[in-house]
């Protein structure tokens, strides 16, 4: 909002100049753009969304008379009536004729018809619309403007005698219905457009542009002039869906003021006979089917002084609200407040704290703790849970990676189920940004391709957040993996990731939080390659999925098919179901010392690894420390399909020194259950 100085000046003695006023304002909430020394000055402000009052002169105005403490002079309005008319009791003869047909999209209508001369509106009109950012047209068109910056009222003047039936209706529009707007551009309108009308056809789209047809031009001699309220929702789906953003759709969109109207039309009235540009004629129309009382708010001082931490005095409050146009009425320990129409920011009682707060000067409130009202809620699980995720991701080489949630189509469609679409988005800002995203893959597997087109092979990432299926939303953790499996400092010759880097790292994920007996079963998904698939799994439980993503996907996603990327996406869900726990504590180092005992099976050539370790730590003691495969062997010896594992037991007590029979009955008992689960035979 451009707020021309010497604008406000007319409506506020302010005292100081406008480098001093922006600083003043802007301790009251409002930012500040900047400071332009022109011929006629002008402060930039950026308005907040909640605060469309202040789109205008006025409500700029007001908040400085507030500061300061000083009278507001309203601008002039014209006589609700002709009052010559009226002292004759002539009649008026019906000019214009209203037709309200879609209350719910437009509320409120006012109209009214008037005999103009066209021509140039006066030097200091003309200056301050450009001061103001608009460009002066005609007389007719740049009182509208005007009045819109200052009193924050959007208007529009048809050509009366170019609408057909000189009637306004206002409806919805038809499917397909076609309008020329001002800007030239023929556009098609939907059931869910409001249109004005004349007894034929669409003459404006309602809150956002006028029609072409019955536009302003030289030859006109009567216009009917539109002052009305609409429905912000319904002018912020118009203008999105038409992509055409104006200064009438920027104030009804936040939500204008419903009791603005008929002031609107007068104030025009005003300026018209001001500048010798039209004077009315007819009746002056207001169809308002459904009136709205004001709303009425309680206002505790005792709720004043827990939010803001200080006792305000009531005088204080008394005139802060009713220099902002509130009306303060007193009650049993609170006050009643009356909210004006044009603060549609203020809706209940924090809301005129915060104005109580910001005009009595947030930097005279002392410094104190808030207090409860009531008591907090326990912490959130998935707070903990993620930051333990990224505290074992990042010391394992990984780098946190933040993708959006929302991705094109083709790219989601990989990862969906059979059958199955992605969840579309109802309004995407592009077809980039069409679907929500049923798996955290596609953004790391971009961000991967990102990172290898600038120099950097080798990228670890991982990512924690929302993927989203038919069923709902669900919590993942992904990993992504390209390059060497380590920096080349570590040695020789770097090597390049495989499959058992990306499950080492699931793995250490989830003994982090405690889920050590974790099992891969071979699997098949169709976006990773087959025989380098597998599903993760801990009990019955399963966790996610790891692999080796497939070439021609990874291609399609602008990486190179001959360099592999490894993935793995946990559940999250999952992951705590399974009873995961965080388990990253701190803990002395073992007193006693260990036993082990290196043991050899032969087993089938089928039988994963995994199934080994299950069975045999469901069989030992609690006093097993670790179980680690060091050789595996088939040929000579060794049946055909068969194959000998070899794997060493640590025992260790955290209490005493274990003896020699303990750790041997142990391990008989560990080779008894092999034989039994697997059909093992000792070498």
């Amino acid at each position: 909002m451009r707020l021309v100085y010497p604008w406000l000046c007319d409506l506020v003695r302010v005292p100081g100049d406008p480098d001093s006023i922006a600083a003043e304002m802007g301790l009251r909430g409002f930012e500040v753009a900047g400071v332009e020394h022109g011929r006629l000055p002008v402060i930039d402000f950026e308005i907040t969304a909640n605060r469309p009052d202040c789109l205008s002169h006025v409500g700029l105005a007001r908040e400085a008379a507030t500061i300061w403490g000083l009278p507001l002079h309203m601008p002039e309005l014209a006589p609700a009536s002709d009052d010559s008319r009226a002292a004759s009791r002539e009649p008026r003869a019906a000019v214009l004729e209203v037709d309200l047909q879609d209350a719910d999209g437009c509320p409120r209508y006012a109209a009214q018809a008037f005999e103009v001369t066209i021509g140039s509106s006066p030097a200091w009109l003309r200056d301050r619309l450009e001061a103001a950012g608009l460009r002066p047209i005609n007389n007719i068109v740049d009182v509208t403007n005007y009045v819109m910056l200052e009193i924050g009222q959007p208007m529009h003047a048809f050509d009366l005698d170019r609408l057909a039936g000189q009637r306004l209706v206002i409806r919805r529009a038809r499917a397909g219905e076609p309008l020329r707007t001002l800007d030239g551009v023929e556009r098609t309108l939907d059931a869910e457009t409001v249109v004005i009308a004349d007894a034929e056809r669409p003459c404006a789209i309602g809150g956002v542009m006028g029609g072409l047809d019955s536009e302003i031009g030289a030859s006109t001699t009567r216009i009917a002039l539109e002052s009305a309220y609409f429905k912000p929702t319904a002018i912020r789906r118009t203008s999105r869906r038409l992509a055409l953003k104006t200064e009438a759709s920027a104030r009804f969109e936040r939500g204008g003021d419903i009791e603005a109207p008929p002031a609107g039309i007068r104030r025009a009235a005003a300026l018209f006979a001001q500048i010798a540009a039209g004077r009315p004629i007819g009746d002056a129309i207001d169809v308002y089917p459904a009136p709205r009382p004001p709303l009425e708010v309680r206002l505790r001082a005792s709720r004043i002084e827990r939010v803001l931490g200080a006792s305000i005095g009531a005088a204080d409050v008394r005139r802060i609200l009713t220099a902002l146009g509130f009306i303060v009425a007193d009650a049993a320990d609170a006050w009643l407040v009356k909210v004006p129409s044009y603060r549609v920011d203020v809706m209940r009682e924090d809301d005129l704290v915060e104005e109580v707060g910001r005009h009595y000067g947030f930097g005279r409130l002392p410094m104190t703790f808030p207090v409860l009202d009531a008591p907090q809620a326990p912490p959130d699980p998935r707070v903990a849970r993620d930051r333990t995720v990224r505290q074992v991701l990042t010391a394992a080489g990984f780098s946190e990676s933040m993708t959006f949630a929302f991705i094109e189509r083709q790219a989601a469609l990989p990862f969906c189920d059979a059958g199955v679409e992605p969840a579309a988005i109802a309004n995407p800002l592009s077809e980039k940004f069409a679907v929500l995203r049923p798996s955290l893959m596609p953004g790391l597997i971009d961000s991967c391709a990102h990172n290898r087109r600038r120099g950097r092979k080798d990228v670890r990432l991982f990512e924690i957040g929302s993927r989203f299926t038919p069923s709902g939303e669900g919590r993942a953790i992904a990993l992504a993996w390209c390059g060497a499996s380590n920096e080349p400092h570590w040695s020789a010759a770097a090597r390049p990731v495989d499959f058992f880097d990306v499950k080492g790292a699931a793995e250490l994920l989830c003994g982090a939080f405690g889920l050590v007996a974790t099992e891969c079963v071979t699997a098949e998904r169709p976006y990773l390659l087959p025989g380098r698939t597998a599903r993760l799994r801990a009990g019955a439980d399963w966790l996610g999925e790891l692999g080796q993503l497939l070439p021609a996907l990874a291609e399609s996603r602008g990486f190179p098919a001959d360099e592999p990327i490894y993935v793995a996406e946990i559940d999250a869900d999952r992951f705590v179901a399974a009873g995961a726990t965080d388990a990253l504590r701190a803990a002395t180092l073992p007193r006693f010392p260990s036993i082990v005992r290196d043991v050899s099976i032969v087993v089938d050539e089928a039988l994963p690894a995994a199934a080994v370790r299950g069975t045999i730590r469901s069989a030992a003691p609690p006093t097993l420390a670790s179980v680690v495969e060091f050789d595996r062997y088939q040929g000579k010896g060794v049946p055909d399909g068969r194959v000998s594992l070899s794997l060493r037991l640590t025992f260790r007590a955290p209490d005493r020194t274990l003896t020699d029979d303990e750790a041997q009955s142990a391990t008989e008992h560990i080779v008894e259950a092999l034989g039994r689960e697997h059909d093992a035979e000792r070498r």
